[in-house]
């Protein structure tokens, strides 16, 4: 977890959100609020991936972005050798066949769906996906999530943003520039 918390961003390093920028360990196992798996099991694979569940180690770092009061967050996963990449290629198989889900979080529960994005070229391996949840207009509008999940050698970075009733995305130069810092840690 040291090795992932040292190329996380520090304060001052990303203009567009506001200090801190805290990097936070995951809860002990059994400490956190846990909830039932959702209703379809590749989407269940879809959210550990992308949460950096089964990860030798894992962090996690929020954005509350000047731009966008709901915020983005990320998640750098570390795996042991080509462990990433089977994760990555389960990822993959995953949203080949996630559409709709239904589960149970802080707010009660919700249904889901998922829709797929063309990606842009991150690391060495990048999907990009939105998970729609309806809220109604009396809330403002649907729930609309953005993940870009980045393979990068031994490691998965998976960088979300959360907007209401629009489609919002993560700062490409943010992912960039994380990506990098993963790609220059790994180098012998």
């Amino acid at each position: 977890m040291a090795q992932l918390k040292s190329v996380a961003f520090k304060e001052g390093e990303v203009p567009q959100a506001r200090e801190p920028l805290a990097v936070q360990e995951p809860l002990p196992e059994g400490s956190g609020r846990s909830f039932p798996p959702v209703s379809v099991p590749a989407c269940q694979t879809l959210i550990d991936v992308r949460g950096g569940e089964a990860s030798f180690a894992h962090v996690f770092q929020h954005f509350n972005w000047k731009e966008n009061i709901m915020g983005g967050g990320s998640t750098l996963a570390s795996y042991e050798d080509g462990r990433a990449e089977q994760r990555f290629a389960e990822l993959e198989r995953a949203l080949a066949t996630c559409r709709h889900y239904k589960g149970e979080g802080y707010a009660g529960p919700f249904e889901a769906t998922v829709t797929t994005q063309a990606s842009p070229e991150y690391g060495e391996e990048a999907v990009t996906f939105r998970e729609i949840v309806p809220m109604g207009p009396e809330n403002g509008g649907d729930r609309n999530e953005q993940f870009v999940v980045v393979r990068t050698g031994n490691t998965i970075a998976t960088f979300s943003e959360l907007s209401i009733g629009k489609d919002l995305f993560f700062p490409p130069e943010v992912i960039t520039r994380q990506v990098e810092r993963l790609r220059n840690a790994q180098r012998p």
